[in-house]
């Protein structure tokens, strides 16, 4: 075939191939122009899961007459006018290809009436055929309806699954935007059903009310508010404790500047943040924020927008991961009490005085450190009689395994092995990460082949490779030495330990390798060095133990990942004796 200019309806529906996969994507985009125009309240109406009919109403800035024929052209916006807009993106769309490529794969409607406009305007497009605009009755803002999505295009309609998928994917992307934009009412519904029902939220218990309509209430009650700020990247948001985790990413939101995305750099800081708190093949969830300056990244790296590229991704992963071990660091009995959503949540921090009974408190005058492990100060109960720690005060032991104690709320159990390695651990990575990293020269230099790119990475990470304790020379184009490792890896397999950190590199920018093999071997030393099961404690030991956890980082789960110790109200101990029934 000879070169031939291509007719725009053809290229118009090439284009709809990047921006309009199914339903969902042509939601997605109504929305965010509705959201770039201002809008405050925005309806989606959806049929047969999107695919005989989509309306989308806002109460945005509304479409001039003079440019609703330009909305349905190609590459026209009023979103950015150059390159410097470009690189400095604040909106959610700009490419000025979203209604164009809709309206190539369907029946498209576009009315809308712009602010301080005494009527309203109408266009239709079918087929790529435009007609329009015509008078209609329409209040500020605009109304986008979406007919017949792909009936030109038959082969693409017969990849679409089945209608509750669809508008599966569809709900899916609503809840994304609107925990974007808590700021704007959304109201969905599908075959003229209202399914989710959002009001405007603005204030902090208005918005976690909606993270809890959105993520459910029970992540919503095991979340913690996070407010972060650092070298000019704001990062807020709510975090699930540990406790609350998945079996797969399913929960896992983060907007940057308002957009929502998936990104390897922030899921990899969000990984390497939970690492020693979460069980084996669990996943964190999570809903966070990014504000900084829109030039730092590209918002155009995605044909569908749906990731960004950072232009300094190691300083973004390092914020991202400091802001949320340190909101970890207070899981532990009473540690979130201050910082906690605003919502009701469990919490074992005292909220009223209880006595303690005579003969306890003569047990407790003058409790000890837990032998050869040493402990936080002893309570002075004579200036403190009426007040109780978060875990309270021991009263037993039960099978040489779990420790009993009571609080203001109730009974406490502990697991005190699980409780004791918490505290072990946390105290060696303490001097580990206080100390530079000692090296251990290797006997006999390993050899390590590579490709010509790995090599490079040792090369200009050359700061980094020294930071982590690994000395290693280049020997040709593909060539690499290792000559020293870490000290504490020196039984590893060094050649192993490289390539892991290469991979790393290539991928994220940055590699925790040696830090998070550094810290398995110390939670092994630690898990050796506890307190073992059938261990018999006094009650001045089991105390000392319940006062650590109270002063130690991520107490509420051992170094696996495991809850080091649960509570029992007293009025679930009420109810399962039938008191007051």
């Amino acid at each position: 075939m000879p070169i031939q200019q291509l007719p725009s309806h053809l290229v118009n529906q090439i284009a709809a191939g990047e921006v309009v996969e199914r339903p969902a994507s042509v939601v997605k985009e109504l929305m965010e122009n509705s959201l770039d125009a201002g809008a405050r309240s925005i309806h989606i109406d959806v049929e047969a899961g999107g695919q005989k009919l989509i309306r989308i109403r806002d109460d945005g800035a509304g479409i001039a007459k003079d440019e609703l024929l330009l909305a349905l052209s190609r590459h026209a916006t009023s979103k950015i006018a150059s390159l410097d807009d470009l690189e400095a993106v604040v909106s959610l769309g700009f490419r000025g290809e979203a209604l164009p490529s809709i309206a190539s794969v369907a029946r498209l409607s576009l009315c809308s009436r712009s602010r301080g406009n005494d009527n309203a305007w109408q266009v239709e497009a079918d087929n790529g055929e435009i007609s329009g605009p015509r008078p209609a009755a329409h209040p500020d803002g605009t109304t986008v309806e979406v007919h017949d999505l792909f009936y030109n295009t038959p082969a693409r309609r017969r990849f679409l699954r089945t209608e509750r998928t669809e508008f599966g994917h569809i709900e899916k992307w609503v809840r994304r935007l609107a925990l974007a934009r808590p700021d704007v009412a959304f109201t969905l519904s599908h075959n003229r059903r209202t399914v989710l029902r959002l009001p405007v939220a603005m204030t902090a218990d208005e918005r976690l009310r909606r993270v809890a309509q959105v993520c459910g209430e029970p992540f919503a009650e095991q979340a913690v508010h996070i407010q972060h700020e650092a070298d000019g990247i704001a990062i807020t948001g709510w975090i699930g404790l540990p406790t609350y985790n998945r079996s797969q990413p399913d929960l896992q939101y983060w907007f940057v500047n308002g957009r929502s995305i998936t990104d390897k750099t922030l899921a990899h800081a969000a990984r390497h943040a939970y690492r020693d708190v979460l069980f084996h093949g669990r996943y964190p969830a999570y809903v966070l924020a990014i504000t900084m300056d829109p030039a730092g990244v590209d918002a155009n790296a995605h044909p569908a927008k749906l990731e960004v590229r950072f232009r300094d991704g190691r300083r973004i992963h390092g914020i991202v991961s400091q802001a949320l071990e340190t909101a970890l660091s207070e899981t532990r009995p009473g540690g979130h009490a201050a910082n906690a959503a605003p919502m009701p949540a469990p919490s074992l921090q005292t909220q009223r005085p209880m006595p303690l009974p005579g003969a306890v408190r003569e047990s407790l005058a003058g409790y000890r450190a837990l032998a050869g492990h040493g402990s936080a100060a002893a309570v002075d109960l004579e200036q403190r009689p009426s007040e109780v720690p978060p875990l309270g005060y021991a009263l037993a032991q039960i099978a040489g395994v779990y420790v009993l104690a009571e609080n203001a709320d109730g009974l406490i159990i502990v697991d005190m092995h699980a409780a004791h390695e918490r505290i072990l651990y946390e105290k060696l990575k303490q001097g580990f990460d206080d100390k530079a990293v000692v090296r251990q020269p290797m006997l006999v230099p390993a050899s390590v082949a590579v490709s010509q790119s790995e090599a490079d990475l040792v090369d200009t990470n050359a700061a980094l490779f020294e930071e982590l304790g690994l000395v290693i020379d280049r020997s040709g184009p593909t060539g690499l030495v290792i000559r020293e490792v870490p000290a504490l890896l020196r039984n590893a397999d060094a050649e192993a330990l490289l390539r892991d950190v290469l991979a790393d590199l290539a991928q994220s920018g940055r590699s925790n390798r040696v830090e998070d093999m550094c810290h398995d071997f110390l939670a092994t030393m630690a898990c050796h060095h506890s307190v073992r099961a059938n261990r018999s404690l006094t009650i001045q030991e089991m105390n000392a133990l319940l006062r650590e956890m109270e002063v130690t980082e991520r107490a509420d789960q051992c170094n696996h990942g495991r809850p080091t110790w649960t509570a029992i109200t007293m009025a679930e101990l009420d109810r399962l004796f039938l008191r007051g029934q």
